[in-house]
């Protein structure tokens, strides 16, 4: 049976640019003002890998006592900012229709809790899903070690599994998986970004994803 691997932040809830904002912020307040179209071009990579693309933007490395002080000041303010989580059009009914017709499906983060619990209730989503994040793999996107985790969580073949994702670094890391990728454009990509690096299918939300089903050949 296919299976549906989901992204988290701007697939099915709207957080991207609250975390956009959240490390402007942070970055500023350290002496590291940066452009927020910048930021937003690298939100979905690890938190790690964040700090050091930002660090080339900056024209200096970032030490790995900095890249942790801004990760922890970044969750502060994002939960400031952002303290109750808005699911993305349809993502909620998607959820339960894919749970009510049994049609496996996962979350693959790279966030990690404490800050994604608000997310998964917002969504609705108890301790039986599979929920991967960047804590569980040492590797997160755009490397693929979170959907391969996320694969073999769920119990099926590499070959049965779409990845859903509104970012460039979801889709690059569903390549690098061997797995099909679903671009979504409410993360802030553009279409033409996500079919370049492989979507199988672009669709603007949750919620035409879910009357597209048909397309994917997941229904029973």
């Amino acid at each position: 049976m296919q299976a549906l691997i989901f992204d988290l932040d701007g697939t099915l809830v709207d957080t991207v640019y609250a975390h956009v904002f959240a490390w402007q912020q942070a970055l500023a307040e350290a002496g590291m003002a940066i452009d927020g179209w910048r930021i937003h071009r690298r939100i979905g990579m690890s938190g790690g890998l964040f700090t050091r693309a930002l660090g080339r933007e900056l024209g200096r490395d970032v030490s790995q006592s900095e890249a942790q002080a801004l990760q922890r000041r970044h969750g502060k303010l994002f939960t400031q900012l952002l303290p109750e989580r808005r699911p993305l059009p349809g993502a909620v009914e998607l959820l339960r229709f894919l749970r009510a017709t049994q049609i496996p499906f996962g979350i693959a983060t790279s966030g990690q809790r404490p800050q994604i619990n608000a997310s998964l209730a917002a969504l609705g989503l108890g301790p039986e899903t599979v929920v991967i994040e960047r804590g569980n793999v040492a590797r997160a996107k755009p490397e693929p070690d979170l959907f391969l985790a996320c694969q073999e969580g769920l119990g099926v073949g590499v070959k049965d599994c779409y990845v859903v994702g509104d970012a460039v670094w979801d889709l690059l890391a569903a390549r690098r998986a061997g797995m099909l990728s679903i671009g979504l454009l409410s993360g802030g990509y553009g279409e033409d970004e996500l079919s370049r690096v492989g979507a199988y299918r672009v669709y603007r939300d949750p919620a035409e994803l879910h009357r597209s089903l048909d397309e994917l050949g997941v229904l029973p």
